[in-house]
């Protein structure tokens, strides 16, 4: 379904990605961790066409991502929709005409200078916004939700180009712990219920393990683990990460914790 064949990318003598080589051969949610730097984000945006790779090859189904152009290539990203970490929503602008903004790539220009939306569409936005959750912030500015709910308008606008893959880059590195787990239960819940492709840039191997079927651990561009999340020990992600023996998987965790009744909730993101 999707092939990744010796994809490098290169930043004049730096080596971004090197060599990756991957296949997914079926709709998964697939988590990519490592720490800043190891090649994650360039990953994610050779796919999405965002950058060029130096050399090797994407197809997918058949096609050949990489040589893609033009109009064949804007279509390509209408079906391979990205998530980004800061969102990248219009803050003055409504909720539903941000996630209105996901059918850009199949209207006029005519109608995209207006804001001219066919009903059909209003009603595909507020539902998949009642999908997720915040239907009832539909008509408020963008800039006036919380980072988590931003998130997830993020992931509707996504949705509204009902995509065949969606790509989040650190899609909770800018969230507490509960709205992460709200935000990565949204996307594990659109791979279950749309069968469709997630892949997903992560800091925290708590979060890999619980809502990923598949890791793939990266480091200096390198892919240096491909498995399950069963497979990904605490030796595992030591060298992923490049860590001694004092790595501790709690600079890691997004877990939400007690320490006594009554407390109040305790929570530490990734350090890394």
């Amino acid at each position: 379904m999707l092939r990744f064949d010796n994809i490098t990318k290169t930043f004049g003598a730096n080596t971004a990605v090197k060599a990756a080589s991957f296949v997914v051969d079926k709709p998964m949610m697939i988590g990519i961790i490592g720490r800043s730097g190891a090649g994650k984000s360039t990953l994610l945006r050779i796919l999405n066409k965002l950058t060029d790779s130096t050399s090797g090859e994407i197809t997918f189904d058949g096609l050949s991502v990489t040589d893609l152009r033009g109009a064949a290539k804007r279509n390509w990203q209408s079906q391979c929709a990205m998530i980004f970490q800061q969102f990248n929503l219009v803050p003055r602008m409504d909720v539903v005409s941000n996630v209105l903004h996901g059918t850009l790539n199949r209207r006029s220009t005519m109608s995209t200078m207006f804001n001219l939306y066919p009903d059909e569409d209003i009603h595909s936005a507020i539902d998949i916004l009642e999908r997720l959750g915040i239907a009832e912030h539909a008509p408020k500015r963008a800039e006036a939700l919380s980072g988590g709910q931003q998130q997830r308008v993020a992931i509707a606008r996504a949705l509204m180009q009902d995509p065949r893959i969606i790509l989040a880059d650190e899609p909770i590195a800018s969230l507490d712990p509960m709205n992460a787990q709200v935000v990565m239960q949204s996307l594990r819940d659109i791979h279950e219920q749309d069968n469709r492709m997630v892949i997903a840039n992560l800091h925290t191997l708590d979060t890999a393990r619980r809502y990923c079927d598949r890791v793939i651990g990266m480091r200096d561009g390198k892919i240096v683990f491909d498995g399950t999340p069963e497979q990904l020990t605490t030796g595992a992600a030591r060298d992923i990460y490049g860590a001694d023996a004092s790595f501790s998987e709690a600079t890691t965790s997004t877990q939400i914790e007690t320490t006594e009744p009554g407390n109040k909730l305790l929570a530490d993101i990734a350090a890394h």
